[in-house]
């Protein structure tokens, strides 16, 4: 049964991230330029993203919905990212020693 929907009522119980790309007009970067100033681009609200599949502005409510998972995974990757620390010969070498000179780090090298 391909293209069946199921039926449902309400509101989803999750927001769905949906996919969208930098705005063509301002490049993604929510202002143009105009002739003595930057004006906001009318063609994404102000927001340099737009829907990847047909390149139509989001309205403002799910506009800040998506941007605010969008934000959400970004600070989680960073967090992830943060919390590496390097371990072996690594860290023993990115390390203050206080075996060098004046008590700064000696490698050896």
């Amino acid at each position: 049964m391909k293209g069946h929907l199921k039926k449902s009522h309400g509101p989803a119980f999750r927001a769905a991230q949906l996919d969208l790309a930098k705005c063509l007009t301002c490049r993604g970067k929510a202002v143009i330029e105009g002739v003595f100033h930057q004006l906001p681009c009318v063609q994404c609200n102000a927001s340099g993203w737009v829907t990847a599949e047909n390149g139509e502005a989001l309205p403002l409510e799910v506009l800040v919905t998506q941007l605010s998972i969008r934000l959400q995974a970004a600070e989680q990757q960073i967090a992830q990212l943060n919390c590496f620390k390097p371990g072996g010969a690594e860290a023993q070498y990115n390390e203050n020693n206080r075996r060098g000179a004046g008590g700064t780090n000696y490698t050896g090298d």
